[in-house]
């Protein structure tokens, strides 16, 4: 029984030979992979923190363009606001720039109106009194 359990020693021996000759190389290979991963999560964890702070930056700069924005929306509300305040004074003064028209139109015409009666009325006493005094200076003048 002694060859025989030299040969089951020789098997194991071979066998553990076997297992050791695969699974050194394994191992190498799992240590390289490990190596990797490490410096893979490394640099991502590098990017990422890099990408957070572009993305922090990013967003300051999107919350400081967005007042921007809101300030000049307040502004053109304002001009707005003004312009509809100019646009109704002007409208104004365009109604009283026409009453004051009509007015002066209405006066215009009713002074040319009385200028005209005026003249004939002052045509016509011209004329009563010149004939009167006419008449007056032939009847005395006949009488003396």
């Amino acid at each position: 029984m002694t060859t025989m359990n030299q040969v089951w020693i020789g098997l194991i021996v071979v066998a553990v030979l076997a297992t050791a000759g695969f699974l050194i190389p394994l191992l190498i290979e799992l240590r390289k992979t490990a190596r990797s991963l490490r410096e893979f999560l490394k640099t991502t964890g590098e990017s990422a923190k890099a990408s957070l702070e572009s993305t922090k930056t990013t967003l300051e700069e999107l919350q400081q363009t967005l007042k921007s924005l809101r300030n000049v929306s307040d502004d053109i509300k304002d001009v707005a606001g003004d312009i509809k305040t100019f646009s109704g004074a002007v409208k104004d003064a365009g109604q009283n720039i026409r009453h004051v028209s009509s007015l002066l139109e209405d006066v215009t015409s009713s002074a040319l109106i009385k200028a005209s009666g005026l003249r004939a009325g002052i045509r016509t006493a011209l004329g009563v009194l010149l004939n009167n005094l006419l008449n007056n200076l032939f009847k005395k003048g006949g009488r003396q």
